[in-house]
């Protein structure tokens, strides 16, 4: 995989396509432990954790990344795309029942910054969490706009579509832009290489599906990062053809770059028999994202 390469100075964010929940309450905990595919009774507090909410058939209905801000009382961020998170919060006010929780979407004053590149951000009036995903995505800071742009003065403005950038060329997929929800397990976007699914505690929604897979070692769709080699990228959503035969899709590009999601094994036959492989009629290199545990071939 190509290095990524550090901006300088630091590039400060606006995630203006993100929104924010907020769980308060003496359960938040308990609640999202035993609903979403990730650990959250160990996500110790200033940490956080990637983590899905999945259908009973283990599809994936919102990705997010939850981080622990709980000081003298519980409070736990959702961090998740501003398209599913209206949906997000009328599931988890379903789930809730008569759990001692409090659930909110934040809204103005309060925003989302994104630093890449930046030394540490802190402050006693914003909540700062490094992204637990991958180190160059930098820090997440959440809180009053007033509070993030005094915290941020020193940093030179980026736009939404270098995060992306950088997000693709590492290969974590995101839902919205990299995959469609109700339509993908799990291990097909890698979550399960990224931390976002604990295979030891008990059950939540979709658990027996995704522990299958995981045991029976049925994952052989699994996301790539793709560079495309005419130098700037094709259409979102454009299939991924190894010879005649399709083998994925890719998502939205970035310059020459974005996330596939397609059959290992296909790939592998195709490239043993020296079939062309393309995407909207581009041909494409496909590498496993560095953080990966899978090769070519095998999930």
């Amino acid at each position: 995989m190509t290095a990524i390469e550090p901006s300088a100075p630091p590039h400060v964010i606006p995630a203006e396509d993100r929104a924010v929940l907020a769980i308060t309450g003496g359960e938040a905990q308990h609640f999202l432990h035993n609903l979403v595919t990730a650990d959250i009774a160990g996500l110790a507090p200033g940490t956080g954790r990637a983590a899905a909410l999945l259908t009973p058939q283990g599809k994936i209905i919102a990705d997010m990344l939850v981080f622990n801000g709980s000081d003298d009382e519980p409070l736990y961020l959702i961090d998740v795309a501003a398209g599913l998170a209206d949906d997000l919060l009328e599931r988890l006010e379903r789930y809730r029942l008569r759990a001692a929780i409090a659930i909110s979407r934040l809204g103005a004053p309060i925003d989302m910054r994104i630093c890449l590149d930046a030394p540490p951000v802190e402050g006693p009036d914003f909540y700062a969490f490094a992204d637990p995903r991958a180190p160059e995505l930098g820090q997440r800071l959440y809180g009053p706009r007033d509070a993030l742009e005094r915290a941020t003065a020193g940093f030179a403005p980026g736009a939404a579509e270098a995060y992306h950038a950088r997000r693709v060329a590492l290969g974590i997929p995101e839902a919205g832009k990299d995959f469609v929800t109700g339509d993908a397990f799990p291990h097909e976007v890698n979550l399960d290489q990224l931390g976002g699914v604990d295979f030891r505690k008990g059950c939540y929604i979709g658990q027996e599906v995704v522990s299958r897979m995981e045991h029976r070692g049925t994952a052989r769709t699994r996301a790539l990062a793709a560079r495309f080699l005419n130098g700037f990228g094709v259409t979102g959503g454009a299939e991924v053809m190894a010879g005649e035969r399709a083998i994925g899709r890719v998502g939205e590009s970035f310059g020459d770059r974005a996330i596939a999601i397609l059959r290992l094994d296909r790939l592998a036959e195709a490239e043993a028999a020296g079939l062309p492989v393309t995407a909207g009629g581009v041909p494409v290199e496909l590498t496993p994202p560095a953080y990966a545990r899978f090769g070519k071939g095998m999930a």
